[in-house]
């Protein structure tokens, strides 16, 4: 047995036939839809460079650059997007707003600067959902308290039957609780 050399019988990948079907995204093969999303806002200039037209473009859900963007917190993508002009009232296909995903998402500084651009605070989608109804669902206690302390109706429902007060009772969030009670108490002691 001295002298042999044993010979691997593990096949490659190539051996086997197996080829890469398709290759890794790279920076430059992004939507501006996914360059919003994960925030590179290099690449999101110089897509725009390219084409003004992009900057509400809308995907096949009705999403623009700027939902995606506030759906995934990408703050500077927000900040760049608006003052580039992006559209901050567009809703999608099923009447999702930027404002509801950036609620959806716990991303307070993204709800007041869409606030600040006059978006509809009460804005609904395909289900009855409002931002204050995500934000609420998403335990996002300082949303909630940004939304309310704009004027986001309390008295609105989802489809569910649920108002903001009776989703943060039933799944338990005390805090967001406390912020609607709160919220009450002052709309009670203006009367």
């Amino acid at each position: 047995m001295a002298g042999t050399s044993k010979h691997s019988t593990t096949m490659t990948n190539r051996q086997r036939g197996n080829e890469t079907s398709a290759l890794p995204a790279t920076l430059d093969s992004l939507s501006i839809h996914q360059l919003s999303a994960q925030g590179e806002l290099d690449q999101l200039i110089a897509c725009l460079q390219k084409g003004e037209q992009l900057l509400n473009r809308p995907d096949e859900r009705g999403f623009t650059p700027l939902m995606w963007a506030a759906a995934f917190g990408e703050i500077a993508a927000v900040r760049y997007l608006l003052e580039k002009g992006a559209d901050p009232h567009v809703l999608a296909k099923e009447r999702e707003s930027a404002l509801s995903l950036a609620s959806n998402g716990g991303f307070k500084d993204i709800v007041t600067m869409l606030l600040d651009k006059g978006v509809d605070i009460n804005v609904y989608d395909w289900n009855g959902g409002t931002p204050l109804l995500y934000a609420v669902r998403g335990n996002h206690v300082k949303c909630a308290e940004a939304l309310l302390a704009r004027g986001a109706d309390i008295t609105m429902e989802a489809d569910s039957g649920y108002t903001p007060m009776d989703l943060a009772v039933a799944l338990g969030y005390k805090k967001v609780q406390q912020v609607i009670e709160a919220h009450i108490l002052k709309l009670l002691q203006r009367e």
